[in-house]
């Protein structure tokens, strides 16, 4: 499977500390792979490198072919990554479809309508609350929200940052649901998920990340199994 996204020896600080100290992995086309690890371990700051609003200090990153290490943000999302970020960030004020037809902003405005048929296809509810305001939604509206704003812009990678944080465990299901259906339809996607068992029942593969260095990879099935990986996230 050909990598779509490659990131080598990657490096971020935040002033004298260092969130990520050499990490690499890859992504391949029509993969789903998980980051897995306690809270502040890099996983977010991983996605924010990738997606270009946090800086790097050394290291690289390759998507479909390119150097994009030192690309503005507003080139990588017209290349083709997206970011669902952690804590949904919809624009409360604005109506659920002028949220939407944010995300869309890099594509030609005659893909629009077809982009927002797609997200409501998905999201029946964002549908018929397009002229609904952000704000009123429930917080797993918000999310689906979220996703259907990030998939406005057709991304070849989506990156989702912890999509079933705060959710009630019903509208996780859904959740779920929805980002296998995108990887059943071919989606990249990688994601950052604090519910370690579903990540890894999701995921073609994974990473463990512990104080911002890769210390575990390999297909999620295995890390299913594996005993350091079952006793320090998944409860057992």
């Amino acid at each position: 499977m050909p990598a779509l996204l490659t990131v080598s020896n990657l490096v971020s600080r935040y002033g004298r500390i260092e969130a990520l100290r050499g990490v690499s992995l890859t992504v391949g086309a029509g993969e789903l792979v998980a980051l897995v690890g306690a809270n502040g371990a890099g996983k977010t700051t991983l996605l924010r490198c990738v997606s270009g609003v946090q800086s790097i200090a050394a290291g690289t990153i390759r998507f479909a072919g390119e150097d994009i290490t030192r690309m503005a943000p507003p080139e990588r999302v017209r290349a083709g990554i997206a970011q669902a970020p952690e804590g949904r960030q919809v624009f409360a004020p604005m109506s659920v479809e002028d949220n939407l037809t944010l995300g869309a902003y890099s594509r030609p405005g005659r893909e629009m309508a077809g982009s927002l048929s797609e997200v409501y296809d998905l999201f029946p509810m964002l549908r018929e609350r397009r002229r609904q305001k952000a704000g009123a939604l429930s917080g797993g509206q918000q999310q689906m929200l979220a996703l259907g704003r990030a998939l406005m812009s057709r991304p070849k990678l989506m990156l989702l940052d912890e999509p079933s944080l705060g959710l009630a465990p019903l509208v996780v299901e859904e959740i779920f649901r929805v980002v296998r259906r995108l990887k059943d339809a071919g989606m990249t996607v990688l994601m950052v998920e604090q519910n370690a068992r579903a990540a890894l029942a999701l995921a073609d593969r994974a990473y463990v990340l512990e104080t911002g260095a890769v210390t575990i990879e390999g297909p999620s099935r295995a890390l299913l199994n594996n005993e350091d990986v079952q006793r320090a996230y998944l409860g057992m």
